[in-house]
């Protein structure tokens, strides 16, 4: 049991300097987006430094705010929510920004050491983090597309 708990601590004291460097040097671009007529201000999430912090450690989203990770090519996706506070919903988005899936996420703890994954039901180029409820709220469905608002993309 000792040597067990040596080795807990070690892993924790050796990761937490990581975690906090790596967590504080992620910035992201900020864009628009219109979907089922609502425009949204979004976070964009394009590299995979983005992509591994992408909410985490937020406390709160703006009413039609959230974040779109873009990806460069179209697959399963599988989101988890690792150190994210908030419950969020996620719309996966194929190559043609089509909804191919909508799902509910729930928010963890920084004690949670396996967070559920969430996959996407089909293949996604883009997913889109929004706070729970927001795509039922505002009545988005299946096969819906997004569009940029001032951006070729």
């Amino acid at each position: 049991m000792g040597s067990l708990w040596k080795f807990f601590v070690a892993s924790v004291l050796l990761f937490l300097p990581l975690r906090g460097s790596a967590a504080e040097s992620v910035s992201f671009e900020t864009g628009k987006i219109k979907l089922s007529g609502k425009v949204l201000s979004v976070e964009l999430a394009k590299t995979e430094a983005q992509h591994t912090r992408g909410l985490m450690f937020r406390k709160s989203l703006p009413p039609d705010g959230g974040m779109l990770f873009i990806f460069p090519d179209e697959q399963i996706r599988y989101f988890w929510m690792k150190d994210t506070y908030i419950d969020l919903s996620i719309g996966y988005f194929d190559k043609n920004r089509a909804l191919v899936d909508i799902q509910e996420m729930a928010a963890t703890s920084m004690m949670e050491t396996r967070p559920p994954s969430y996959p996407s039901a089909k293949p996604a180029m883009y997913a889109l983090e929004m706070n729970k409820g927001w795509f039922k709220k505002n009545k988005v469905k299946l096969g819906q597309k997004f569009e940029f608002i001032n951006r070729r993309q």
